[in-house]
């Protein structure tokens, strides 16, 4: 079977950002923002997970849309941790390009399939 690209980078990203809200709660004693990021990051790969599994195109394309979604709002938390120095520039700025990343996939995944669906049969 064929390894699903955006699934392993969305898990792994997941990984990343459980690690990284491990250590914000350990060293900086931060408990609200990074739950925050907690909860948004790791639904990208769950949302992904539930759209691979829809019950029809459009349910997948909603699961995938709520999944872009809590992308955007996982880089909003990622660039405020970063502007306020909980988090080090270097590692948000790679937790920031792997979320850029997944967000392309995921509007580009969208954009085909829509494009897809609105073509003649």
């Amino acid at each position: 079977m064929k390894e699903n690209i955006i699934q392993k980078k969305s898990f792994d990203f997941a990984v990343d950002i459980i690690e990284t809200y491990q250590a914000l709660v350990s060293e900086k004693k931060e408990f609200v923002l990074s739950k925050q990021l907690l909860r948004s990051g790791t639904l990208i790969g769950a949302n992904l997970s539930e759209a691979l599994r829809g019950q029809s195109t459009k349910d997948f394309i909603h699961k995938l849309q709520i999944s872009r979604k809590e992308t955007n709002e996982t880089l909003y938390w990622l660039s405020l941790l970063r502007k306020t120095h909980y988090l080090k520039h270097d590692i948000a700025t790679k937790l920031i390009s792997q979320c850029e990343e997944l967000l392309k996939i995921l509007t580009s995944i969208i954009k085909s399939i829509e494009n897809k669906m609105d073509a003649p049969k």
